[in-house]
């Protein structure tokens, strides 16, 4: 059976330095510190797990889930993400589509895609040497039915175990679930972050409590983490993969500059055998 080597969940986005550089240099400290993690893990394969921020599922094609099954990927750009094609690995891909058919859920497989900042930046601080091939995963929460929480946790809970169970032996997988957190785009509260309610995501996380996660419902999370809150349906996913690992926040700032609550966390998995 294959293993799951590395679960962290991170923020996505990054903006000027000008305002509060202090700030900014935590969030960039606690970012590269969750990539080398990763990438000290060794995986293979790194399945990052993120919302598209409609540059490849427009409103013409409202896929909610989505797994990526081509051989290479060019990056969008965005966000000063260099355009070299990341190696991809289709066979995994497609395989963890199929699983999932067996086991309840759409997944639609897609292969002409562009992976935009939420993919590509956390594979570029985390793989940036290319060494692990990279999947990408779309619970794409700026559609509409959204892609829940609980629909999240139970996607991590099937990559789980199709990892353990119908890969080969030898595979390293690394997972990161990308996105949040709290922040309201195109909406009167934009600019608000809410920081109990960012820190109380992340408490659940690192205590071993992700499963909380999965009982975060769409009004919930609009009322206290905005829409772009409901990215942490990915790191729900996160969550499902690392079961009941506690792990340890690497940084949280509540940066208004930015208009988001910004965090990462790492997840031990060791303790999740204790």
């Amino acid at each position: 059976m294959g293993q799951i080597v590395g679960v962290a969940a991170t923020s996505h986005t990054f903006g000027t330095t000008e305002d509060a550089p202090e700030t900014v240099e935590r969030v960039s400290a606690g970012m590269a510190e969750i990539g080398r993690a990763i990438a000290d893990s060794r995986p293979d394969v790194l399945v990052i797990a993120s919302s598209d921020h409609l540059n490849n599922f427009t409103l013409d094609a409202q896929i909610a889930l989505a797994v990526g099954i081509a051989d290479e990927y060019q990056p969008l750009g965005d966000m000063g993400v260099p355009r070299t094609p990341l190696r991809g690995n289709r066979e995994f891909g497609a395989g963890f589509a199929e699983f999932c058919a067996e086991v309840g859920f759409d997944l639609t497989p897609v292969e002409n895609i562009l992976p935009d900042h939420g993919i590509a930046f956390p594979n570029a601080f985390s793989n940036p040497d290319g060494r692990a091939a990279l999947v990408p995963l779309y619970l794409n929460t700026v559609m509409s039915p959204t892609p829940s929480c609980a629909r999240g946790y139970a996607l991590g809970l099937a990559l789980r175990r199709f990892v353990q169970t119908r890969r080969p032996e030898a595979e390293r997988v690394a997972v990161i679930g990308s996105g949040g957190l709290s922040h309201w785009v195109c909406h009167p509260r934009s600019g608000e972050v809410n920081e109990a309610w960012d820190r109380r995501v992340i408490a659940s996380m690192i205590s071993g409590q992700g499963a909380e996660l999965a009982g975060l419902t769409r009004s919930d999370i609009l009322e206290e983490g905005g829409n772009g809150g409901l990215e942490i349906a990915a790191w729900a996913f996160a969550a499902g993969v690392a079961g009941n690992a506690t792990g340890r926040e690497i940084y949280y700032e509540p940066l208004t500059s930015w208009w988001t609550g910004m965090g990462g966390v790492l997840m031990n998995l060791d303790s999740e055998l204790a």
